[in-house]
């Protein structure tokens, strides 16, 4: 039988589910390969099990917690997809600030009303078994992890820096041409995209393990940032995972 496969949306904008709509050529071959039971932006049908299942989105309130737990519960194997729900994402921003603060930001004199938590990928709350780096996910990322899924297979890890793939591209540094770049310490997978095109890595992919933040901070320093300007580069994409 085909594996019966889910996708689902917590906090976030809903940019990796569409991006997963913009396969175009390969997704027809996708759905060849599995059962699709459970996709609330293409379809209306859903299912009280799946074998594997794809998250995307940060966990935000009381109610994602609980949901995340009963899809965890129904699934066999659980993968994290995106920025948002593989290290908390730009939503995790808001844990720099106090968290009475955001929600009288946000809603104003109705912000008791609406219970909130520190923005967490969704790893912090339950196991994940895989994940897709990326803002949005990396589509060349999801398409291996896919196919290896389906194969039966250990899908590829990423655990070095975006720089290597820059070298292997043989693309010029952007950081000795004078742009703020964090491909040192950003994780390796997107094959470089950004930094091909002469754009400058943001650290969407979350860092390296073990990376040398202090390292990084001075090199963005030198290149003319102030330290708070230099912090929060790093903490656009990584302020749950990193603490500056």
């Amino acid at each position: 039988m085909k594996p019966k496969v889910a996708f689902f949306d917590f906090t976030g904008c809903e940019g990796c589910q569409l991006n997963k709509l913009n396969f175009e050529n390969e997704l027809l071959d996708l759905l060849a390969h599995v059962d699709l039971v459970e996709f609330r932006e293409a379809m209306d049908e859903t299912s009280d099990e799946y074998d594997i299942t794809f998250v995307e989105g940060s966990i935000t309130t009381p109610a994602c917690v609980e949901r995340i737990h009963d899809i965890r519960r129904r699934t066999k194997v659980l993968v994290a997809l995106g920025a948002c729900a593989v290290n908390g994402g730009i939503n995790a921003m808001k844990n720099i600030q106090p968290i009475d603060a955001v929600r009288e930001a946000v809603y104003g004199k109705d912000k008791y009303r609406f219970a909130t938590l520190p923005a967490m990928p969704v790893s912090a709350i339950v196991a994940v078994d895989h994940e897709v780096r990326g803002c949005p996910m990396s589509q060349p990322d999801f398409l291996q992890l896919f196919k290896a899924l389906v194969m039966g297979k250990k899908p590829p890890t990423y655990n070095y820096a975006v720089c290597v793939e820059c070298k292997l591209s043989e693309n010029e540094c952007l950081l000795t041409k004078g742009q703020v770049c964090l491909g040192p310490v950003t994780r390796a997978g997107c094959e470089a995209i950004c930094p091909g095109v002469g754009q400058a890595c943001i650290g969407c992919r979350g860092f390296i393990e073990d990376m040398n933040q202090e390292a990084m901070l001075n090199i963005l320093t030198e290149k003319g940032l102030s330290v708070d300007e230099a912090r929060k580069r790093l903490q656009l994409f990584n302020a749950y995972e990193v603490a500056v």
